[in-house]
């Protein structure tokens, strides 16, 4: 392991809750796909499969937040464990539906109620981050190593999940998922030496983290990555089925998390200049440039060995890209919403995953799946322009027009706390 990576090992406690974390967010890429897989190889209906996966992906963005929201107040352990337990009883129900074909209604109420799954990912950096406050260098390793530790679930993930699904039975892949869920969530808060301490009434912010304008910023964004995400799995599955390899689409969709974890791995060792929110404009853009091979690879090749190429090509910009949003996150929202506020970026992800997912599955019914690549291509150019027009939010403060108007009556982010402590730090 590179000297940077080592070092944040070095306290206590790190490598367990960062290995916890990769267990409880083992689902984020098996259970979407997997349901996709397992409605699919009993009903053979795309759009009810990709229709399933965004009220999955929804729920989760409507309850995510809520679930981080009373972490901050009343810590990981007393908020996680109930809230699994709720989403795993769901699952339970969504794949008996499934199995037994109980009406359609049965399985989006099932996939509803499965949302209530908190966010892993975040509460593993919210420990990062109380571990490392005031130490921006580790912090932006640790930052990237988690990145790092997303691709892994991606490319592990996948895999299994369409793995087994095909080779075993369909359900085997939801069901996998929620066993890693709860592995994952009971050994992280059973890890109390490291858990952030939770906030006092007093000490709350008022409101919700998405009262920062350049956290709504973010999350705007973030929607139509999410649709490139969810898109990119269910036309990927499809396209590999239409060439008679069904099951090597696992392989197709992790080489295209293999490609963002090298990059957050290089990325993770790197000091960079210059203000994060430049370099996380220019990483959007990237992420809506890489779609153009794709559908070029899918229309014109057919040829999965391609497509594979053109999607590891497209995930080295995935990861610089999120450790440079979660460095924004710390920089706008305060220090006691930081659980919800990083919980917000991944909801806003959830809501384009949903989006994606179900547009591409009605796109691929309709046209065939060499034609749903269209669907994230325009979820690209749709992030850039909104990272774009929102830009001017996420600048730092020196660079910003001493006249630019609040949003809502809001202070602008600079005047936060969080953003003044930040840029202290980084002085220092």
């Amino acid at each position: 392991m590179p000297s940077p990576y080592r070092a944040i090992f070095g306290r206590p406690g790190t490598k367990s809750f960062s290995a916890a974390g990769l267990l409880g967010r083992m689902p984020l890429s098996m259970m979407g796909i997997g349901i996709v897989t397992m409605v699919s190889q009993l009903t053979g209906r795309y759009g009810l499969a990709g229709a399933l996966s965004a009220t999955l992906a929804l729920s989760a963005a409507v309850l995510g937040p809520q679930i981080s929201r009373l972490v901050d107040r009343h810590g990981q352990r007393r908020v996680l464990r109930p809230a699994t337990l709720v989403s795993l009883g769901a699952v339970a129900g969504l794949l008996l539906s499934a199995q037994q074909r109980w009406p359609d209604w049965t399985l989006f109420a099932f996939a509803a109620c499965a949302g209530c799954v908190p966010s892993v990912g975040s509460m593993v950096r919210a420990r990062w981050a109380e571990l490392y406050r005031g130490s921006p260098r580790e912090l932006h390793t640790a930052y990237s190593w988690e990145s790092i530790v997303d691709e892994m679930c991606f490319i592990l993930g996948p895999i299994l999940s369409i793995g087994l699904s095909t080779a075993w039975f369909p359900e085997a892949g939801p069901l996998l998922a929620g066993a890693f869920l709860a592995a994952g969530v009971f050994w992280l808060t059973a890890q109390r030496a490291t858990e952030p301490v939770p906030h006092s009434p007093e000490q709350q912010a008022k409101g919700s983290a998405l009262r920062s304008p350049g956290l709504r910023v973010l999350v705007g964004t973030f929607v139509a990555t999410g649709a490139i995400f969810g898109a990119i799995d269910v036309v990927t599955v499809a396209f590999a089925q239409e060439e008679g390899h069904k099951a090597a689409a696992s392989l197709v969709l992790a080489v295209y998390a293999l490609g963002s974890c090298v990059a957050g791995a290089v990325f993770g060792l790197l000091h960079l200049a210059g203000p994060p929110s430049r370099r996380w404009l220019v990483g959007v853009a990237a992420m809506a440039v890489s779609m153009v091979p794709l559908q070029l690879a899918a229309s014109f090749t057919g040829s999965l060995v391609l497509l594979a190429v053109a999607l590891f090509l497209a995930g080295l910009s995935i990861a610089p890209t999120m450790v440079t949003t979660m460095a924004l996150v710390e920089e706008h929202v305060p220090r006691t919403q930081l659980t919800e506020g990083m919980t917000w970026t991944s909801t806003g992800l959830a809501v384009g995953v949903a989006l994606g997912s179900s547009a591409a599955g009605w796109v691929v019914d309709a046209a065939g799946a060499a034609h749903g690549y269209v669907v994230p291509l325009a979820a690209g150019v749709l992030a850039a322009l909104v990272a774009l027009a929102g830009y001017r939010w996420l600048r730092p403060r020196a660079a910003r027009p001493p006249s630019s108007p609040t949003a809502g009556g809001i202070p602008a982010p600079a005047e936060t706390p969080a953003t003044e402590r930040h840029d202290e730090t980084r002085a220092g």
